[in-house]
């Protein structure tokens, strides 16, 4: 499995600081001082990666025509077109610093969620920003079906859209339809004014927004594992998003994803969707399916991750930030309350 790049804390913080020093050189430099001191070869020597962003980004301080002066993030659908596995969290706090370890923990992805917990637009704004500064892709997960959502939603500027309950293949279509510009769909066209094209600054997002938005279609219900291929088939449609505790709960076994007759029929939806990629991809010449749609899911105790990746998932969300921390919490004050010690112990010795 080929790797998406993700940066470990140490390169962020190693980064970040020559990214400090070249920017008080660019400040001194179009102020009259002296002239920026961090070029390109001189990053390569001393940082050892030549990484080429840095090297943008000083040729863009000479050109006032140049791209804006921000290192790109990297595009999530680029990393599945080239065969990546991507491993996902699920920020259900709406906690910005949460999101930031995330980030410093190496995660490929974070999907901010809107559906469950208290989180609005503008609670997951700060976690978006925190993302990007740490070049961790966003996606959001959308409390249900709409235009008005989609559209506010889509201006924060995430890499792709999580919509809900999809149960249909016209449902798909106008998830589809809400995340493209007319006449192709009903997004709303302010884009030279919001976030997701750097304020406007960014000339080339209308160029390239449908090739990297990621349109991300949840099959949650029992109802939509019936249309599982035809969903699966409908143009735009990137991902479908497996989702087992939604599901167990409308087939009847709430808070039971491991019930043999969910697994059973998760497996079995999933056989379908990959079966109908693979009739997809054959239709468009045998290598088309690189393109997707792809397959993602939540892993879950009784199905872990890897276990996932090994019958073809290509995203999978391994854990949930909140669930992480109680866990954590709960196991912290278990230790402290099973100590067999007495107060003073220690210094009675």
């Amino acid at each position: 499995m080929q790797e998406c790049g993700t940066y470990q804390a140490t390169n962020v913080y190693r980064e970040a600081n020559y990214v400090a020093d070249w920017v008080a050189s660019f400040a001194a430099h179009h102020s009259g001082g002296d002239p920026p001191s961090l070029t390109p070869s001189r990053f390569k020597k001393q940082n050892g990666s030549g990484d080429d962003v840095f090297a943008h980004l000083f040729a863009a301080s000479l050109d006032p025509d140049s791209a804006p002066l921000s290192p790109k993030l990297r595009i999530l659908k680029s990393c599945l077109i080239a065969g990546e596995i991507l491993y996902g969290l699920f920020l259900l706090s709406s906690s910005p610093t949460l999101a930031e370890i995330a980030c410093l923990a190496g995660y490929d992805y974070v999907v901010v969620d809107m559906d469950d917990g208290s989180g609005g637009i503008a609670e997951v704004f700060p976690c978006l920003r925190a993302l990007a500064a740490s070049r961790t892709p966003a996606i959001l997960r959308l409390p249900e079906l709409s235009a008005a959502w989609a559209k506010k939603a889509l201006d924060l500027g995430p890499q792709g859209l999580m919509f809900p309950m999809i149960e249909s293949p016209g449902a798909a279509e106008l998830a589809v339809s809400f995340c493209r510009f007319p006449p192709h769909g009903v997004r709303g066209s302010a884009h030279t004014m919001v976030r997701a094209s750097a304020y406007g600054i960014d000339n080339g997002y209308l160029a390239r927004v449908d090739e990297e938005l990621l349109v991300m279609c949840q099959v949650e219900t029992a109802a939509g594992l019936v249309k599982i291929e035809a969903i699966t088939g409908v143009e735009g449609v990137d991902v479908v998003q497996m989702e087992p505790l939604d599901l167990s709960a409308s087939m009847g076994y709430l808070w039971d994803p491991r019930n043999r007759k969910v697994r059973d029929a998760m497996k079995e939806a999933e056989r379908k969707m990959l079966g109908m990629r693979n009739k997809l991809s054959a239709a468009k010449g045998g290598d088309a399916g690189e393109r997707g749609p792809y397959l993602g899911g939540l892993a879950m105790p009784h199905d872990r991750a890897e276990n996932m990746k090994m019958r073809g998932y290509h995203m999978v969300m391994g854990a949930v930030d909140v669930e992480i921390f109680w866990q954590a919490a709960v196991e912290d004050v278990r230790r402290w309350r099973s100590a067999k010690v007495d107060i003073g112990e220690e210094t009675r010795k």
